[in-house]
């Protein structure tokens, strides 16, 4: 074998000849030996020695071109021209421009080469010629094919030597076609006939089609155009195509697949996908949709239908390595070549009868086949001969063609005169004359690695009769050409019931186990060939059973640690036992019962389970070593097993593990297979160290050898009918034998690596009659055979005892540990005498399940995951699964439920918080958030109101306080490192951890004094529980579960090993009594939370609501907070309270979130979306989601809430736009278009009627606008970068913005002027918001939410740190939104949209017509307007607007007594900027625009 995995004749390695693919052959060699008739070149190689001197470096070395100055010039052929340097060049090279020879000797005047003119071109006209034509010295040359000869004016061509006609003679029916020989019934046209011009085939140019290893690609072989077809393929080799159909085939031998596709390269499925080895051969049956290939790792020859259906073996007695394969369905005939240690080239009727050899002589490796219709004369090569060869179909009038230049010749076809094939050596396509082999040309060169090749025409694949007609022959399954006639033949296996149909089972068949793969071989049928079952995911298989009356054939896989079952056929496969197993190496059906048993070798145990893997139980756990196969007999209730650990044995026991004992213990060795013989009753057992297969009775006594020789290596055993089958592992075979003498021995398969377990499937099994049929023998859960006179016991799965009735189980485990293990969470039962893990069935995907907790009350389990970033709750039965927590989290480290107070308590890690909310995941709040570094586990003690937590952070500690957060304290803090585990032991007082930086468990008063040490060294504790006398824990080095005495630390056991990924445990015992509340049964009179604490309790509210006054009940939500947008989500931060602590808004499908505003008048929050390009509303509990504006958004980076005139208004940076529209994303109108670029954010002054934005486009500016879009005017246009966000101040009047490239917040008047800088150091900030003395920014490079004084710049803080992806941020205020204009009331009288401006307002209509009529022309005077400040909701009073309004479009009215008044400290501040007062600040330089109208 190759490195590449390529097999070659073994007598070709270190001929000097580098036949592998990557020359691995020639590799390691010691001089070859060459023969007399051959060269040795330096290199060791072997050529030929006519090829000495030649001017060809065949050596690759050019060791066989060097001193030839004695063997005289080397002739080259007559239609090649001989270099000065002694090179052979075609003469179609000269004078071609081209420095071929390597000395210019080609090119230079002695050979007369002209100026090239373009006027002669054999690309124009074909130069005139009317065959061939070529360019010699830059001119036109014309010449003839074979067969003919020029005429007198050197262009036309006339008969030669009557070639045409002696093919003529041969019988083939031609007839006369425009001047051409016309192959009758075929269309097809053959040109070396005496017509005086060349005929080709008609139709479309043809392509080459080739597989490239890693690609198909298709070539022109006129013009070398070349295309990919495929690519990312991983070892493309064999490749066929299907005209008319438009699809190409092709073999993998890397992947050992059959895959096809589309002829433009989609739709790639699989169409054989199991039971191949290397596929080396593909051919399609065009005429009868049939797809054929030979395998020379099987040593066979299949065919199926187009989609791999109906698969059959159709000759596998006498091959070797057959290779290459081509199909002649006209005459209903397959062609191939072998070779193996007798090469050859053989032909059969494509039903694989008559059988012949076309050649055996003179051949080595013969790779490559084609036939040539027209001519019916076949091609091949030979890559050791260095061939190309021709003969007839039938063999007879054989001749080489091409004999010289062909390194490694590997594919051939053929198409019209020439011949095309590719090369592994100069890894190219070249093409010859078929008659002749001259004119050979380098069609492509320089490929990845050519391999098969064909030429996609549709006269390659040329019409003929489907012997099978319409109806496939009336075949029920295979239709099969076979002369002029057809079979009809049934896949592999399947035996035939009548002359055209197939049975739809199988009956019986050998099944075996060949750990990649299951196969089984047919008793129905004669061929016993192998049939591999199309299974996915088959790593390890080695033990094997089945079950007639489903048809079920069940397995062990040794690598994926599972049990899985499928149909005989494949289908309906799925896994039924995957968990806790570690080494499952025995099975067996009880087809009585329904029952599943199974040895496991790593866990030393024998299991049962339903055959579904439900009810899963452990039968015998003690004294097992290294079990390994298992059989049951159903009918006297028992099941035997052999062990080969260190005292080898064979053992029996009743199927309920009763009336266990040793029947066989001496000279044993390695007992594997076992097989029951029911007629006999006997019991048969191979024994790989003893070399034997020995038969005893079902009691041990008699025993017997019945083989003893010739048996290296037995593995699996099994019996049916007079014979006995095993496999062998050392001589890869199955073989079989006369059960009773061992005699008449036979081999059934050979040459089969990895041989595992081996069964024969059979629908003979007797019938046995059990009191379990009859309602399940009265049992609950499991009812299981067992010897007289019982029959039966009832039993129950894992973890649980069966009632004192004897068949009733307990409804679960009382007491047991639970624990994670990253990616499930399991349970180990203390009700039972033995450790066994059993998974909770939780039906979802777990990614890293760290902390778990239970409520022993409602049976529940909840865990937090930190790659989900969630906190679950399912039943312990894996039921009612669901999530609580999943906004917020990172890192939950820590997690405890308060099963008595109805709470559940967790650490973050990556928040650095403590937070508790209701079992349901409601009323979340933060107890502690600050001086927290990483806390890790989390206890509690509700009868004392106390949390316990460990830190591991730089300063590790043990803090305690109350459960509502208070009266916190540090009780330990010195010789720490990891603290992880923690657990009190209410019983004792004690508070006890594990620290997997010191290694020691210990423990402590629950105050933290009288510490000591209770285990040491522990390798690397993670979780620590405590129950009873005892403490357990869970160790990431040895990935195992301990066991302690709690108060003096010795006695340690193993619980549980091989659990990679084991995290946090719990230790519960449902039958202890919870406590009593101290809230008391009315929730201690709280509305909303009731925490304890050691001197009682106290009322709480979620996170960032305050409690009243009455320090019992709780507002609905914050009066005052921030909204921001993170990308992913919008959150909440509450101004009332100091935690800062953020809260998710549950707004659901969210993308990425910039920009933000709220309407206080609705309640709901307005928001970007640049992801789906739309403009979306929802209410602030994330109900009521709506698309506002959903078509026409490029990049709405800005956005502001008209809450006075109920408008939207949005920057469009893609369109570079302004637009506004109703709140409901009617009456949509472009307000600016033009003079913008990058505009970004923007903001709304109603009561002014002013709109402000920033543009940070080429010119970056600020601008402003009345809410119509007139009056427009540049406010700021220097000293700026990136002006990201913009935020107003209605006290003090004044536009605060952030400059991203500048990194300052700064701040001006309405105008403009009266610019200050704010802060002038700020890393990427992006937006920002203004609330009483603060002014609130999101900074992209902090990844935090911070604010400063908005009067100094100072008393810098950061509210939220470590926020991923902050966009924008805004305040949600009483104060905020306040004050009115004209357009509050009655939407100022307009149709459509109301712009309230400086001194007046204007009706507007939208840009597309909406079907209402839209008038300029406000109505009447409007009603009443109302107050929009969310505090204070009185009327405002009459006289605040005119009672009238003037019916034009632009009515005038004063605003000024309406606006909002400046506070004294503002004034005094100099903030305030009415017109009357001054203001002590220089003003910023401006720019003045003429205003454009809107």
């Amino acid at each position: 074998m190759c490195d590449s995995g390529l097999c070659i004749n073994a007598g070709w390695r270190c001929d000097g000849d580098a036949d592998c693919d990557d020359q691995s052959d020639e590799r390691n060699c010691t001089t070859s030996v060459c023969t007399a008739e051959q060269f040795r070149c330096r290199s060791g190689r072997c050529v030929r020695l006519s090829w000495r001197c030649d001017g060809e470096d065949d050596c690759a070395d050019n060791s066989d071109e060097e001193n030839c100055e004695n063997t005289g010039s080397p002739q080259c052929a007559s239609d090649q021209f001989l270099c000065w340097n002694g090179r052979c060049i075609g003469q179609r090279k000269l004078c071609n421009g081209v420095n071929d020879c390597g000395d210019n000797s080609d090119e230079s005047p002695q050979q007369n080469c002209r100026p090239r003119t373009g006027e002669e071109n054999c690309n124009v006209n074909n130069g005139g010629c009317a065959q061939k034509c070529q360019m010699v010295r830059g001119a036109v040359q014309c010449t003839c094919h074979t067969g003919y000869r020029l005429t007198e004016d050197g262009r036309t061509c006339q008969d030669a030597d009557g070639l045409g006609r002696a093919l003529v003679g041969q019988g083939a029916p031609w007839s006369w076609w425009g001047g051409c020989m016309l192959m009758a019934a075929r269309g097809q046209l053959w040109s070396p006939v005496g017509a005086p011009f060349l005929c080709h085939v008609p139709g479309p140019e043809p392509v080459l089609l080739f597989a490239n290893r890693i690609d198909i690609r298709q070539v022109l072989p006129h013009r070398s155009e070349y295309t990919l077809l495929l690519n990312n393929l991983e070892n493309a080799i064999a490749l066929d195509f299907h005209h008319r159909r438009e699809l190409v085939f092709w073999s993998d031998v890397t992947l050992d697949r059959i895959l096809r596709a589309n002829l433009n390269g989609s739709n790639v499925e699989e169409v054989v996908s199991t039971g191949l080895e290397s596929p080396g051969g593909l051919a399609v049956d065009w005429v009868h949709d049939k797809l054929y290939w030979t395998d020379s790792g099987t040593s066979r020859i299949e065919v199926a239908n187009l989609d791999g259906a109906n698969r059959k073996v159709l000759l596998w007695q006498n091959l070797e390595k057959p290779r290459a394969i081509a199909l002649h369905p006209m005459e209903g005939t397959i062609y191939w070549t072998d070779w193996g240690n007798t090469p050859r080239i053989e032909a059969s009727s494509m039903d694989g009868s008559g059988r012949r050899i076309i050649a055996d002589t003179h051949l080595f490796w013969p790779n490559g086949l084609t036939i040539d219709y027209a001519g019916r004369r076949m091609y091949w090569v030979d890559a050791k001969h260095h061939v190309i060869e021709r003969a007839n179909l039938d063999g007879s009038h054989r001749k080489a063609v091409i004999s010289q230049g062909l390194p490694h010749p590997f594919a051939i076809t053929v198409f019209e005169d020439s011949l095309y094939w590719t090369d592994w050596h100069t890894k190219s396509i070249n093409s010859a004359n078929k008659f002749t082999g001259k004119n050979q040309e380098i069609i492509r060169n320089k490929l990845h690695f050519p391999m098969d090749i064909h030429t996609l025409h549709p006269q390659r694949q040329p019409a003929g009769k489907n012997r099978c007609g319409d109806n496939n022959g009336g075949c029920t399954h295979l239709c099969l050409p076979s002369g002029q006639n057809y079979t009809c033949a049934c896949p592999t296996g399947f035996r035939k019931i009548s002359s055209h149909a197939c049975a739809q089972s199988l009956d019986k068949f050998l099944l075996f186990a060949r750990r990649m793969d299951i196969r089984r071989i047919s008793f129905d049928t004669e061929d016993l060939s192998d049939d591999v079952i199309p299974l996915a995911d088959v790593r390890s298989a080695v033990a094997l059973d089945w079950d007639s009356r489903d048809d079920h054939v069940y397995w062990t896989d040794v690598s994926t640690d599972t049990i899985s079952r499928a149909k005989w056929d494949g289908t309906g496969q799925e896994v039924v036992v995957d968990t806790s197993l570690e080494s499952p190496a025995g099975l067996a059906i009880d087809w009585v019962t329904n029952k599943l048993y199974w040895t496991d070798a790593g866990t030393d145990r024998i299991e049962v389970a339903n055959t579904d893997g439900s009810m899963r139980t452990v039968l015998i756990w003690e004294n097992l070593d290294r079990p390994r196969d298992i059989v049951v007999e159903p009918m006297g209730g028992y099941m035997y097993w052999t062990d080969w650990g260190a005292s080898p044995k064979i053992e029996r026991a009743g199927m309920d593990a009763s009336g266990r004992r040793v029947i066989i213990s001496s000279n044993l060795t390695w007992p594997n297979g076992l097989a029951i013989d029911y007629g006999s009753q006997r019991l048969y057992w191979a024994d790989a160290g003893m070399k034997t297969i020995e038969f005893a009775g079902l009691d041990g006594s008699k025993r017997k050898v019945l083989i003893g020789s010739q048996l290296p290596h037995p593995f699996g055993l099994t019996l049916y009918g007079e014979r006995i089958y095993w496999t062998d592992w050392q001589t890869k075979s199955i073989q079989s034998a006369d059960r009773l003498t061992g005699l008449d021995r036979e081999t059934l398969q050979e040459n089969l690596e990895n041989l595992m377990d081996i069964h024969v499937f059979h629908r003979r099994r007797p019938p046995v009659s059990t009191p379990c049929a009859t309602e399940n023998g009265g049992c609950s859960h499991l009812c299981l055979r067992s010897p007289n006179p019982s029959g039966f016991s009832c039993t129950c799965p894992t973890g649980i005892n069966v009632m004192p009735d004897g068949k009733t189980c307990s409804p679960g485990m009382n007491s047991f540990l639970i624990f994670a293990r990253r990616i499930d969470i399991r349970m180990v039962s203390l009700d039972i005498p033995y450790f066994a893990d059993v998974v909770v069935p939780i039906n979802i995907t777990m990614k890293n399940t760290i902390a778990i907790g239970v409520d022993p009350q409602e049976g529940k389990v909840y865990w937090s995951d930190s790659t989900l970033h969630r906190i679950s709750r399912a039943r312990l039965d894996g039921s009612q699964q669901e999530d609580l927590i999943t906004t917020g989290l990172q890192t939950t480290d820590g997690l405890a439920v308060d099963a008595i107070g109805r709470k559940v308590y967790w650490t973050d890690t990556g928040t650095n918080r403590i937070e508790v909310g209701n079992l349901d995941g409601s009323m979340r709040k933060v107890l502690v958030w600050q001086n927290l570094d990483s806390p890790r586990a989390i206890v509690l003690h509700h009868e004392m109101g106390f949390m316990y937590w460990t830190d591991w952070g730089e300063h590790a500690k043990l803090e305690r306080s109350g459960m509502d957060g208070s009266d916190r304290a540090v009780l330990i803090n010195s010789n720490l490192g990891w603290p992880k585990g923690l657990t009190v032991d209410k019983a004792s007082s004690q508070l006890l951890w594990a620290d997997a930086h010191t290694e020691r468990i210990e423990a402590a008063d629950l105050n933290g004094a009288n510490r000591h040490t209770l285990v040491s060294p522990v390798q690397h504790p993670y979780g620590l529980t405590l129950l009873g006398a005892y403490i357990y824990w869970t160790d990431w080095q040895t990935r195992s579960i301990h066991r302690a005495d709690k108060g003096t630390g010795s006695n340690v056991i193993l619980v549980r090993s091989n659990l990679p990924g084991l995290m946090d445990i719990q230790a519960v015992d449902r039958a202890q009594p919870l406590g009593v509340n101290k809230c008391g049964p009315r929730n201690g009179g709280c509305s909303h939370l009731c925490l304890p604490r050691p001197s009682g309790f106290s009322c709480a509210c979620p996170t960032g609501i305050q409690l009243k006054g009455d320090g019992k009940t709780c507002d609905p939500s914050p009066e005052t907070y921030l909204l921001f947008s993170s990308r992913g989500s919008i959150r909440r931060i509450s101004l009332d309270t100091s935690d800062h602590t953020d809260v998710h808004v549950p707004v659901p499908e969210l993308n990425n979130v910039i920009s933000l505003d709220y309407d206080s008048v609705d309640g709901k929050v307005y928001y970007t979306d640049v992801f789906l390009d739309v403009i979306r509303r929802a209410d602030l509990n994330g109900s009521n989601m709506e698309t506002v504006i959903g078509r026409g958004l490029k990049t709405t980076d800005g956005l502001a809430v008209d809450w006075v005139a109920r408008n939207l208004y949005w920057t469009d940076t893609g369109r570079n736009t302004i637009e506004a529209s109703r709140l409901d994303g009617s009456c949509r109108k472009v307000l600016i278009n033009n003079s913008l670029d990058e505009p970004r954010a923007i903001a709304v002054f109603p009561r002014k009627g002013y709109l402000f934005w920033t543009d940070w486009g080429h010119i970056a500016k600020i601008e402003r606008a009345n809410l119509d879009g007139s009056e427009r005017k540049v406010l700021i246009n220097t000293d700026l970068g990136w002006p990201n966000g913009l935020t107003l101040d209605y006290d003090t009047r004044r536009i605060y913005w952030v400059d991203a490239h500048l990194d300052r917040i700064e701040s001006a008047d309405l105008s403009g002027k009266l610019r200050q800088v704010l802060v002038s150091h700020v890393s990427h900030p992006f937006a920002l918001t203004q609330q009483d003395r603060w002014i609130y920014w999101t900074d992209w490079q902090t990844k935090s939410i911070q604010r400063v004084d908005k009067y100094s710049g100072r008393n810098k803080e950061t509210v939220l740190a470590n926020v991923e992806g902050l966009m924008d941020i805004i305040v949600v205020s009483p104060q905020r939104q306040t004050g009115t204009n004209a357009c509050g009331v009655n939407n100022g009288g307009c149709t459509h949209l109301c712009f309230a401006r400086t001194s007046d307002f204007v009706c507007a209509c939208p840009d597309e017509p909406d079907g209402r009529p839209c008038s300029l022309v406000p109505g009447l005077g409007p009603p009443v307007p109302r107050a929009t400040s969310i505090s204070e909701r009185s009327p405002v009073l009459p006289n605040t607007l005119p009672t009238t309004l003037r019916s034009t479009t632009r009515t005038r009215t004063s605003l000024e007594e309406v606006e909002g008044r400046c506070s004294e400290k503002d004034a005094r501040l100099g903030l305030c900027a009415h017109s009357n007062e001054a203001v002590p600040a220089a003003p910023g330089p401006t720019v003045r625009l003429p205003a454009a109208r809107g």
